[in-house]
């Protein structure tokens, strides 16, 4: 019988809401793309310089198997719908029950040929070493893009946490692959961010179980990052999850770490800022971040849950010619509001070089003019994602756009339809300009009661993807994608959203959680 090792505390009421390979990695230098590839699109898996989506499922049935999990990779200009999963040949383990391949991925360029790579991860895969069933240690398989697309044919790696790095082991309930991030740093060379949550780590003798790490790679180099690695804010303790969430820029990386105590205060929270500059064979940590951090508004509080989710972008000052800042949204679902528990509540930063940060906002729905008031249970900043419109001009309010999920709100009339909030969090009113999307309005469909709505967002330069994959409403029972351009959210346009799901555009007609995304 599979187990399954939930977060602890007030971690696990979130967590319980919404939801043996081996081998070496090493990420190459840039080098020139092949003929029938164009780099330079994100997550382009084919090479033809049009980007491509990636849609997940992690809890749909392959080969019988309950909750193993795929995702599936739109191609875009309509070149069809790639569908993996453990059950894709050229994988090197097979969908078990569980399993949850799809709970995160990540795209970027490993192999510098032009086209994009998928990592996803499969965290509570079970792994078997030495004849032991290590239950949820988790693995991640790298599948490389072709010129015809991705998928079957594809060049498959599957990675145990072992099996990638050498220097680490590989154990039950490490959820190798929970999170990941990917991209290239300031001087274009490739990175890959894993995050392992339920690593248990070592000090003097006495080891912390779920004090959490992250595998870190970029070019040649390849460390293991945990709060008992030199310079890393914080202290390796027990439960406090370092590396559930994960965010990065081109210069900038940080780690979430929701369970972090503050005192004798159990999983307030808390976020670890990096450079991608390597100092000492590892990269460069910047700051810690809690409630209690000076010049950081609030106070740190037993399940926070600070860093349950984060979300940076790039940020231009108006004295550089680049991004050399950077902003960071932290979701902070767990805060009461008064005497609203767990209403929720977002923080942002702008973090500079130095290290030296400025809180830019705080706020909730107890804000004044802040569209809809503070309830219990709404979650807000369960997941947040922030971006810059345009990183080519010096930034300002006009560009930048926050995305907060509030999963847990109840329209009028529905408990739990779940909410998007959308703010510009560099207005000096916070509340001057937000809006808050439901199912009806602001997004098509109908609200239903549990669709969590909120659960899964993700913006992006032209447009923000909010997924529902806990979706009741009988024509997207299977999951649905809304992909939302950001002038019809301010009003200036009105294109219209487009809806991806199961049984159209190409899309098999069967799923169970379709639309988890980010």
């Amino acid at each position: 019988m599979r187990t399954r090792t939930h977060l602890a505390g007030g971690l696990a009421a979130l967590a319980s809401l919404f939801l043996a390979a081996t081998g070496v990695v090493t990420l190459a230098s840039p080098q020139a793309a092949a003929a029938t590839c164009t780099a330079g699109t994100a997550s382009d898996f084919n090479g033809d310089g049009v980007g491509d989506r990636v849609i997940a499922d992690p809890e749909a049935t392959v080969n019988g198997a309950k909750k193993a999990g795929l995702v599936r990779v739109v191609l875009g200009g309509g070149k069809g719908v790639s569908e993996i999963s453990q059950a894709t040949a050229g994988m090197p383990a097979a969908p078990e029950a569980g399993d949850g391949f799809g709970v995160s991925y990540a795209a970027y360029d490993a192999d510098g040929d032009g086209c994009s790579d998928l990592v996803v991860g499969a965290p509570y895969e079970d792994v078997v070493k030495d004849g032991v069933n290590l239950v949820d240690a988790g693995v991640i398989s790298v599948i490389h893009g072709t010129p015809t697309g991705i998928g079957a044919g594809s060049t498959i790696e599957g990675y145990s946490q072992a099996g990638f790095d050498s220097a680490s082991s590989t154990e039950a309930n490490d959820w190798f692959g929970f999170a990941l991030k990917a991209g290239t740093n300031a001087g274009s060379t490739p990175y890959l961010i894993i995050g392992v949550p339920g690593e248990g780590v070592t000090v003097n003798g006495t080891t912390y179980s779920d004090a959490g790490c992250v595998e870190y790679v970029q070019g040649s180099t390849k460390v293991v990052l945990n709060q008992n690695s030199s310079g890393v804010p914080g202290d390796a303790e027990a439960n406090d999850r370092f590396g559930y969430s994960l965010t990065a820029t081109n210069r900038y990386f940080a780690v979430g770490t929701p369970g972090e105590g503050a005192g004798d205060l159990k999983f307030a929270g808390g976020v670890a800022i990096f450079s991608h500059t390597l100092s000492g064979g590892m990269p460069t940590p910047l700051v810690g971040l809690g409630q209690d951090s000076a010049g950081i508004g609030g106070v740190s509080e037993a399940g926070d849950s600070f860093g349950a989710s984060v979300s940076l972008t790039g940020y231009r000052p108006s004295d550089q010619t680049y991004n050399s800042d950077a902003l960071l949204a932290v979701g902070i679902p767990g805060e009461d509001i008064g005497t609203a528990r767990d209403a929720g509540g977002v923080l942002v930063v702008r973090i500079q070089p130095s290290g030296a940060y400025t809180q830019i906002a705080a706020f909730d729905n107890g804000v004044p003019d802040v569209e809809g008031d503070a309830v219990a249970n709404d979650f807000m900043g369960q997941r947040v994602s922030l971006v810059n419109t345009d990183a080519n001009v010096v930034t300002t309010s006009a560009n930048v756009r926050l995305a907060a999920g509030e999963p847990g709100k109840d329209t009028a009339t529905v408990k739990d339809a779940g909410a998007v909030h959308i703010f510009r969090p560099l207005d000096t009113a916070i509340g001057a300009a937000d809006k808050v999307l439901t199912r009806g309005s602001g997004l098509p469909g109908t609200a239903t009661a549990r669709d969590y709505t909120g659960i899964a967002v993700v913006g992006g330069t032209t447009s923000l993807y909010v997924g529902v994959p806990y979706s009741k409403a009988s024509a997207t029972s299977k999951g649905v994608l809304y992909v939302v351009p950001w002038t019809d959210i301010d009003g200036t346009t009105s294109t219209g959203t487009t809806a991806n799901q199961p049984g159209s555009d190409g899309l098999p007609d069967a799923g169970t959680t379709f639309g988890v995304i980010g």
